[in-house]
Formats: C-alpha cells, sequence, structure tokens
C-alpha cells in the first residue's frame, strides 16, 4: 500500500509539473517582440545578464517571481557600462504572457 500511495503522488507530482510549465516558444516570441535580445541572451551575457544567470540569481527565492515581473513591467533604470539607462519593459499588458515568460526564466 505504501509503495501504491509512493507511486500516485509522484504521478499527481509530474502531471502538475506538465501542467505548469512555460511555453518556450511564446515566451521567446515575447522577448523578440520587445526587443529583449538586444540586451540579453539566454548563455552569454550582453549589455545585460545572461537569462541563465538572473534564472541562478534567483533559484530558490520566494520573492524571485514577483521582482522578476516587477523589472520587466515597471519603468526603471539600469546601468550599462556605468551609465544609467531606462530599462524596457515588456511589450505585453497580457498578466499570462508575462507569467509564462517570468516562469521560462526562472525555469532556466
Amino acid at each position: 500500500m505504501r509503495k501504491l500511495v509512493i507511486a500516485l503522488g509522484s504521478v499527481v507530482a509530474l502531471n502538475s509539473m506538465a501542467v505548469f510549465a512555460a511555453d518556450e516558444d511564446a515566451a521567446v516570441g515575447l522577448l523578440r517582440k520587445s526587443k529583449c535580445l538586444n540586451c540579453h541572451a539566454v548563455e552569454s551575457k550582453k549589455d545585460g545578464p545572461a537569462y541563465r544567470e538572473v534564472a541562478a540569481k534567483y533559484r530558490g527565492k520566494a520573492e524571485a517571481e514577483d521582482k522578476l515581473t516587477k523589472h520587466i513591467t515597471v519603468p526603471n533604470k539600469v546601468k550599462i557600462d556605468g551609465r544609467e539607462e531606462p530599462h524596457q519593459m515588456v511589450k505585453s499588458k497580457d498578466p499570462e504572457e508575462i507569467r509564462n515568460l517570468v516562469s521560462w526564466i526562472l525555469s532556466l
């Protein structure tokens, strides 16, 4: 009976993960539309940090989703080569598109 409970728990956990998995194509499409890839890349630093670096910075932190969402949706400044410049906001007002993008970045 114990093995059955463990097996069922594993199936439920795996199915839950699939339901909440980010849509990579939609996330990358929004990055392109918003011109985020001009300053960021997935693997390597450009003017801004690599998305994998962002994911590593926030890994395991409860406030990760809220902080990243705020960073891409609220006007703010970033330092590039020692100069402060406005950080462009993501080109979407759709909460689900934004949530998907943030989830995808944090999954890297």
